[in-house]
């Protein structure tokens, strides 16, 4: 970790009390500041509130929310729940994946984009359907998502 990433996770610490009830806003403000919870994070956050490296640690793996690895400055999100895999969203999830270059659970290496599937989004009515960020683009083909990610990658540059 940098010396700035370093910084920013004590100018955290210091808006919390050293206690262990603490942990979790902590970790989600670290996350929200970093993008994800680094190693280094972990040894700081852990000497805070008065826990083992591996308590903590502990914690950002069992929540699917932690990511201890950089994401992509877009998060795709796939649904694969029901509605969605019955209108076609495996098709989706291929051609997205075939677009990106990335298999679901990866970042691409220039950390453009993070490809996820998720149980459910939330949004059945418009299955299959995907979030770009908090996005949702729903009533997908494999052709429409690929429009809408081409859309997206060209509004960025």
């Amino acid at each position: 970790m940098n010396d700035d990433c370093g910084e920013q996770v004590r100018v955290i610490l210091s808006g919390y009390k050293r206690e262990r009830r603490w942990l979790i806003p902590i970790l989600e403000e670290a996350q929200r500041k970093l993008g994800y919870v680094p190693e280094e994070a972990v040894r700081l956050i852990a000497e805070h509130v008065h826990l083992s490296e591996s308590e903590v640690f502990g914690v950002v793996t069992f929540y699917a929310f932690f990511r201890t690895t950089p994401t992509g400055k877009k998060q795709v999100m796939v649904c694969r729940g029901t509605a969605c895999h019955v209108r076609g969203g495996r098709r989706v999830l291929q051609a997205i994946q075939r677009e990106l270059g990335i298999k679901e659970g990866e970042t691409a290496a220039d950390l453009s984009y993070s490809l996820e599937t998720v149980a459910c989004i939330g949004a059945c009515a418009l299955a299959p359907n995907m979030t770009i960020n908090d996005e949702v683009h729903g009533r997908l083909t494999p052709q429409k998502a690929l429009e809408i990610l081409r859309a997206d990658k060209e509004e960025a540059v």
